[in-house]
């Protein structure tokens, strides 16, 4: 009696912390005024935000659904989440788009549609353009809004013209695709499209135009603890997210902290994928607005957002600590994933990032797979990165970062850029495959482990950008860029065999601060630092490196020779490496451990007395063939 009347005492006061999680669903066979279960479900997933409280679930079952998800609340903690889900097994599809019909032939392949301006409701994107800090027009007009053909994306023309008489961009990987084009003029009461659609009649396919500026971000911060799983997320009318202006994709944190976004199929954005970045409180454009000061530069009027930043609480308790896994993200103008000060602290892993910037109808400083400012002790790792014009740009603080696992190729700027930070950041066993592997503004780098088939270059910058304590946003300092305080140990390093090209370590012979080199490997003429000890230089050894895809597999080939396997080095680990001079911190893991690298590439130990050079272990034969992904 007594234990049962204790037990019934503790479940009283507990039970205001054990209330059971709620999980609504939501069906496009629903109704808003459902109550939201199984067998009653809702028709959006915004009316489900309405109920949703932290612990619970919002599932989503198969279907289409055309809205932009708000989420009013978020969880509490990492264990008390909300979690939107796409139901096991189902389709979803979240879109930025709506289905247009009534086209009306012109000539040839040319169609034309008028839309009421009222179809749009509050947003009308083919009257709002792309626009912002560090953005190039290339001299024309963009619009944020878009045309899809049976989901494939058109271009977008500045004249009529061009709509009739197309012209195919020879210099893009999608030559055939950049002659179905559109153009669009609106007036107070109408919005015109003009599409050229060739053979196929717009009427009788999928043809959709994007409205919504997002499919999923909450309209304000603190909105916290999310969860967005397994769904497939595009067609928005994304605009360009400068480092200085409120930065919004199809998928948005919105200065929040602790979002978990995974299992997704992300494509079609007018701009961005994913953004983990800046609210507008700190500054929106604010470099473009400042007209007719020549005397303030984007550097000057970057700093001023970063402090502004550190006064409205950008630290680690409330800010950035996302996770960002397993996702395929494609078919992006700018990033798939981008953040100022936001991705602080956060997790990228296991995603597959491909065809960024492919129609290269305007430029600008912010484009890339992953696009970050201020990475402090962010972990990047085991993600493919190709086909875009820059692969992964760490650009201003990043410290306490580790770069390490990924398979990059096919990205034909640079595989990795680091601009104007101090470190300390960690570059290990990774598979640098594109043309140019490694463009190095800073300084405090450590590169370990590395397969490198690309040139590297290194440079100064006269630029003051800011350093902190250690694994913190806490500002310590600001200063240039000098070059060097920099570590190579244990890469293997493949020249194109012409003695004329930049491949190699050499650069590093000019570096103004200290390097430390040494157990690097150079092939097929790569051209080693003259600083470097303990190297292997076998120039006329040609490994021959090529990828093989076979579906979605893709194999690495490449061979070894008996100087490789005798080629004797040691184990790196955060002792060896010290600290990085500037901001006297150690290399060591984004949470503060220290670092033994005696784990490679597939995360398989490596022999003790038995250390090979590059990102791989255990190998012992002299022709290689390696499945490098999916790992």
């Amino acid at each position: 009696m007594k234990k049962a009347l204790l037990s019934i005492l503790i479940s009283a006061i507990l039970s205001p912390y054990l209330a059971i999680a709620k999980e609504y669903h939501v069906s496009i066979k629903g109704n808003d005024s459902y109550i939201g279960t199984f067998s009653s479900p809702f028709k959006t997933i915004s009316k489900a935000v309405e109920h949703a409280f932290s612990g619970d679930i919002i599932t989503v079952h198969a279907g289409v659904y055309r809205e932009w998800v708000n989420p009013i609340r978020g969880g509490e903690s990492d264990t008390k989440r909300i979690v939107y889900r796409a139901a096991t097994g189902e389709k979803v599809e979240i879109k930025g788009s709506e289905i247009v019909t009534g086209w009306i032939k012109e000539k040839g392949g040319v169609w034309k549609v008028i839309i009421p301006n009222s179809f749009f409701g509050s947003y009308n994107p083919f009257k709002d353009s792309i626009y912002g800090d560090w953005f190039n027009n290339l001299g024309r007009l963009h619009h944020t809004g878009d045309v899809f053909l049976n989901g494939k994306s058109l271009f977008e023309m500045e004249t009529k013209d061009k709509v009739f008489n197309p012209v195919a961009n020879k210099n893009i990987k999608d030559s055939i695709g950049s002659t179905y084009t559109w153009f669009c003029e609106s007036d107070s009461i109408h919005t015109i499209i003009w599409a050229n659609f060739h053979t196929f009649n717009p009427n009788k396919e999928l043809v959709e135009i994007s409205v919504r500026r997002t499919c999923f971000y909450p309209e304000k911060p603190g909105i916290n603890y999310i969860t967005i799983k397994g769904f497939y997320i595009s067609e928005a009318a994304t605009q360009w997210a400068a480092p200085t202006a409120e930065q919004i994709g199809m998928v948005a944190t919105h200065w929040n902290k602790g979002w978990i976004i995974k299992n997704n199929v992300i494509r079609d954005s007018k701009c961005n994928g994913i953004t983990l970045g800046k609210d507008a409180s700190t500054g929106h454009n604010v470099w473009s607005k400042d007209v007719g000061n020549v005397n303030r530069d984007g550097n000057i009027h970057y700093i001023e957002v970063i402090f502004r930043a550190l006064r409205y609480g950008w630290d680690k308790e409330h800010i950035g600590s996302h996770i960002v896994r397993n996702n395929e993200i494609f078919n992006c103008e700018q990033t798939a994933i981008c953040g100022s000060m936001g991705a602080a602290f956060s997790t990228i892993e296991n995603n597959h990032i491909h065809d960024i910037w492919t129609k290269r109808q305007f430029t600008g400083w912010e484009i890339g797979g992953v696009k970050f400012h201020a990475p402090i002790d962010v972990a990047l790792r085991d993600n493919c990165i190709h086909d875009c014009g820059r692969g992964l740009w760490f650009d201003w603080m990043t410290q306490g970062s580790r770069i390490s696992g990924n398979l990059f190729f096919n990205n034909d700027m640079e595989d990795i850029f680091v601009e104007v930070s101090h470190g300390p950041y960690i570059i290990d066993n990774n598979i640098l495959l594109s043309k140019k592997s490694f463009l190095n503004v800073s300084q405090g780098g450590a590169i370990v482990h590395n397969l490198i088939a690309g040139a590297i270059y290194n440079h100064s910058d006269d630029r003051f950008t800011p350093y902190f304590l250690p694994h913190s946003s806490d500002m310590a300092g600001l200063t240039t860029i000098y070059s060097g305080d920099d570590r190579f140990y244990n890469n293997i390093v493949i020249g194109s065999g012409n003695n004329t090209d930049d491949i190699g370590l050499m650069g590093y012979d000019n570096a103004f601060l200290p390097v430390w080199l040494d157990g690097n490997v150079y092939y097929n003429k790569a051209k080693p630092s003259s600083k470097d000890t303990h190297l292997l230089n076998d120039s006329l050894f040609n490994p021959e490196v090529k990828l093989v895809c076979v579906g979605n597999k893709i194999y690495l080939h490449f061979n070894l020779n008996k100087s490789y396997y005798n080629h004797k080095i040691e184990l790196i680990n955060t002792m060896l490496l010290g600290k990085a001079k500037i901001p006297k911190e150690y290399f060591e893991d984004p949470n503060g451990e220290p670092l033994v690298f005696d784990k490679d590439y597939f995360g398989e130990k490596r022999s003790l007395g038995y250390i090979l050079a590059g990102p791989f272990s255990n190998l012992s034969a002299e022709k290689i063939k390696l499945m490098v992904w999916p790992k």
